[in-house]
């Protein structure tokens, strides 16, 4: 450790990270009235020193000194706090007595502040030796004795067991999103997009290693022109050396085991019970590769008590007669931690480490351990692919075991631990064409799992493969659904004919799954010749989904809605729930496509069937914002999100970034929907995903309107509505046409909105939108002469009270009070502008019912309305006129939104600049703030 104070020259950017930067924040914003302390931990690099250094160059209050561990610290007793002491510029005197060591300690902080705030860094505090740990942490807790002095700790791994009681913060790895991003910062915008996604893959959300691996790598790899060097462990296990540095032998034999029970299971935990028993097996000799220790193992009960958060202590798995037992706690307690009888490492990256830096010999001894146990239990399928992994060469008899195992039905291994088995049993296998079928079997079960780039990567092992054309279309079926869910729509379109061609001989039941997933790339590209020739007559075992669909795509849709609900109808599990909630969308049925999506979703996480979670979530919130529960739809797309992301399902994911982005463009968040709305065209423009894309335009266009923009939202929609090469999804462009009308109405393009009201009124007629017949009616108002406006937006409410969700109906009175306003009509545009501002309310709709408010203020009644003093000088007309102004709108544009003449516009601004005293644009803006300022604090 060193004295000095680090200075870093340019701040790098921290992605992923903003709960743990603000309660760093919190410590350094309270230290000139509240000392305190706190201790950062997480795997090696994970990220501790960056938020360190980020502490120290961002505190200005006072002092910052940031001080780094040293590994020699720790080899004799008090060296931590002599290196810390003397940075302080004291030494400690020679006391026998921990405790009589706090009081110089504090002295030396005290002297060191002198009276001003003191930000104290530490980093790498598990290298420390123990006695200057725990008198670390004796001092943190008396910290107000020194004055206003932080403490601001890092250790690797979980808590040391010193300092002890400190409140703790745990870093975990960076979701994929953050990851992406870091990676984007460090490399080069021509990275090869096959190239970003393995170091991601690889690096787990550990941003240390995703330097690392970035920074190794050649000009020639990094842009794809070169393979990627096959052994990147070397770059792991150094990461993690440190942390591994002088482990016992019982002690790594403890982590190896907890590493090696961890690669099957389903999450990121390991059965103690199952680990203290293979632990035995090891230490009594009765495993090959191992021998036997003498020492007696500690029993580990079959559940063990609630620990706390400072990890488990080794003393519960093992009793060593070499070395005491806190000795060995120590070491095992900052990487694993025990929590209801599960072990868990300190981040994926560490465990990866403990395996990858094991000797073969090592890890085959562990397998077998872990198979004599599991094989006891009862676990037969686990047993067996331990077995697998404790062998070194071919073996047949125990590949069919494998097999047999994970083809059983009766199993209640789910599917990831069964494409484990597959691919176990076909590394045992000599024959190569078995070897294929294997593996492809491993694909769908990985597929099932959600895992689509575990399933391609085995799917690329078949490619030259002897096997038959019945398992070769297998693979390409199987191919084509991976990359529908993370590829781009024309490959995997692609490859879904191939096995559609291979399969039609001997297998028709899948030629009929190729050709229907066909159908959906076609649909997701936005290509309906596609998902029509996907869907002829010819193909075989044309079911009612494909009928059906193919009807309504040619224009009979009547027929194919009644074909239609007959699938909606049908009980099904897996994709056919999928199909069924599918068809309840098309037809417009929400109520049903609610409820057939939240069951595959409710299925698909019981039967432990991943890779339909993600998907049933995004027709759920997609139903859901379609039936006007906005809420509800954007709580059902962050949860799918989640999955998504953790799946590896990206194009599914942009899914849910686009319908987020919808709701939060009702909601009135415009850095959301921007968020969102980039994250859905990112992928949906490398991956051909034209649904995706117009739902985010949409969105884009919509968070326009609500901020009373219309221009910006008609120039946004225009493209999109209108025929040509640029007009939206096929099945989407439709649903955002009243926003285009409303948009080039209040633009002033009326021309441009009554073509798109035909398309409307054909829309409407189909009945597949709840919500359509009402805006139909709404936009014949916006472009109807006054003697006829007046019947039809009332005819308009009527329908919307026969529908769900409060948003549409609280529109329609919005524009309806609006155009009561201007005719004089007070009354009853009062009633209609309080309606709106009321349903906007409770759906959540904030900017729009900033306009409700705004209009309200121009009729000279809002209610609870809290004007500025300058602000009361002003009339109704010429408030309205200043808010509009302030908030960025030109005099032309506020003309459009009020209906007014730009002149109009233009002598208000003035008499506002007149009676508040302001000379630009700018002051009146600042002064609008103010006066809004006292409503923002309820």
């Amino acid at each position: 450790m060193t004295g000095r104070t680090t200075s870093v020259t340019t701040a790098p950017r921290i992605h992923g990270r903003g709960p743990h930067l603000r309660a760093v924040a919190a410590l350094s914003d309270a230290l000139p009235q509240r000392p305190g302390a706190l201790l950062l931990t997480g795997e090696p690099g994970i990220g501790r020193t960056t938020l360190l250094d980020h502490a120290a160059r961002s505190f200005t209050a006072g002092q910052a000194l940031l001080l780094r561990a040293a590994p020699e610290q720790g080899l004799r007793p008090y060296d931590g706090l002599r290196a810390l002491a003397g940075a302080l510029g004291a030494v400690p005197g020679r006391v026998a007595e921990p405790e009589a060591r706090v009081e110089p300690l504090l002295s030396a902080l005290r002297r060191a502040a002198d009276g001003r705030p003191l930000l104290l860094c530490l980093d790498d505090v598990h290298l420390w030796d123990a006695p200057s740990r725990t008198l670390l942490g004796r001092a943190a807790r008396r910290l107000p004795e020194a004055g206003p002095v932080g403490l601001l700790l890092s250790a690797a791994g979980y808590a040391p067991p010193e300092p002890a009681g400190l409140p703790v913060l745990h870093l975990g790895p960076l979701p994929a999103p953050d990851a992406g991003a870091l990676l984007d910062d460090l490399t080069d915008p021509a990275l090869d997009p096959a190239v970003r996604d393995e170091l991601l893959e690889h690096a787990d959300g550990n941003p240390a290693l995703l330097l690392a691996l970035a920074g190794r790598l050649s000009p020639a790899q990094l842009d794809g022109r070169q393979p990627l060097p096959h052994a990147l462990t070397d770059t792991l296990t150094a990461l993690a050396a440190p942390c591994l540095h002088g482990l016992s032998p019982q002690e790594a034999d403890l982590l190896l085991l907890t590493a090696t029970a961890l690669r099957d299971t389903e999450g990121e935990d390991a059965d103690a019970r199952v680990v203290g028993a293979a632990l035995e097996c090891l230490r009594d000799g009765s495993v090959a590769g191992r021998a036997p220790r003498g020492d007696a193992p500690f029993p580990v009960p079959r559940r063990a008590g609630r620990l706390g958060e400072r990890g488990v202590g080794a003393g519960h798995l093992l009793a060593a007669r070499a070395e005491p037992v806190e000795e060995l706690a120590a070491a095992v307690a900052r990487l694993v931690r025990l929590v209801d009888g599960q072990l868990r490492f300190a981040g994926p990256v560490l465990r990866r480490a403990v395996y990858a830096g094991a000797s073969p010999d090592r890890r085959r001894a562990a397998h077998g351990a872990l198979a004599r146990v599991l094989e006891r239990d009862g676990d037969r399928l686990r047993a067996l692919l331990h077995r697998a992994r404790a062998g070194t060469g071919p073996a047949p008899s125990l590949a069919a075991e494998l097999t047999a195992a994970a083809t059983d039905p009766r199993s209640p291994a789910p599917p990831r631990l069964r494409s484990l088995a597959y691919a176990g049993a076909a590394e045992l296998m000599a024959d190569e064409a078995a070897r294929a079928q294997c593996r492809t079997a491993a694909a769908e079960q990985a597929l099932r799992a959600g895992l689509p780039r575990r399933a391609l990567a085995l799917l690329d092992t078949v490619t030259n493969a002897p096997v038959p054309d019945a398992v070769r279309g297998r693979a390409e079926l199987l191919r084509g659904s991976a990359q529908l869910l993370d590829g781009p729509t024309a490959t995997a379109r692609a490859s879904l004919l191939t096995a559609a061609a291979l399969l039609t001989t001997d297998a028709l039941a899948l030629a009929a799954t190729a050709t229907t997933g066909a159908a959906d790339a076609a649909w997701a590209a936005g290509d309906l010749p596609g998902a029509l020739e996907s869907l002829a007559e010819a193909q075989p075992h044309l079911d009612d989904y494909r009928r059906g669909l193919r009807a309504v795509l040619e224009g009979r849709r009547e027929e194919g809605a009644q074909v239609l609900r007959r699938v909606v109808a049908g009980e099904a599990d897996g994709e056919g729930s999928l199909r069924a909630a599918a068809a309840a969308l098309v037809v417009g049925d929400m109520p049903a496509a609610s409820r057939v999506a939240a069951r595959a979703a409710a299925v698909g996480r019981a039967d432990g069937n991943r890779g339909v979670v993600p998907r049933a979530l995004e027709y759920l919130a997609y139903a859901e914002l379609r039936s006007g529960r906005h809420a509800q739809a954007r709580a059902h797309a962050e949860e799918g999100l989640r999955e998504a992301e953790r799946a590896g399902q990206r194009n599914t994911a942009a899914g849910h970034h686009a319908v987020l982005a919808l709701a939060a463009s009702i909601e009135g968040e415009p850095a959301a929907v921007a968020g969102h709305a980039a994250a859905a065209l990112a992928t949906a423009r490398r991956h051909g995903l034209a649904q995706t894309a117009t739902l985010a335009q949409w969105a884009l266009a919509r968070a326009d309107l609500g901020r009373g923009r219309p221009l910006e939202a008609a120039d946004r929609l225009g493209p999109l509505v209108r025929p040509g090469p640029r007009r939206g999804h096929f099945a989407v462009w439709m649903l955002a046409v009243p926003c285009f009308v409303e948009a080039a109405a209040l633009a002033g393009r009326p021309a441009d909105a009554r073509r798109a009201v035909a398309d409307l009124a054909a829309w409407a007629a189909f009945g597949a939108d709840p919500q359509a017949p009402a805006q139909l009616l709404r936009c014949r108002a916006l472009l109807a002469p006054p003697e006829h406006a007046d019947r039809l937006y009332t005819r308009a409410l009527d329908l919307h009270e026969r529908t769900t969700g409060d948003f549409e109906r609280a529109r329609t009175e919005l524009l309806y009070g609006k155009w009561l306003r201007r005719r004089r009509r007070l009354r009853e545009a009062r009633d209609r502008l309080g309606a709106a501002l009321v349903g906007f309310e409770s759906c959540g709709a904030r900017v729009w019912a900033e306009q409700a408010r705004g209009e309200l203020r121009a009729h000279g009644t809002a209610p609870g309305a809290v004007h500025a003093e300058g602000l009361d000088r002003l009339t109704p007309q010429q408030c309205r006129i200043a808010r509009y102004v302030a908030d960025g709108a030109t005099n032309r544009e506020v003309a459009r939104i009020l209906s007014v003449s730009t002149r109009t516009v233009d002598y208000h601004l003035r008499n506002v600049f007149a009676a508040l005293g302001v000379r630009s644009r700018v002051e009146l803006a600042r002064l609008v703030e103010q006066a809004e300022q006292p409503q923002a604090r309820p």
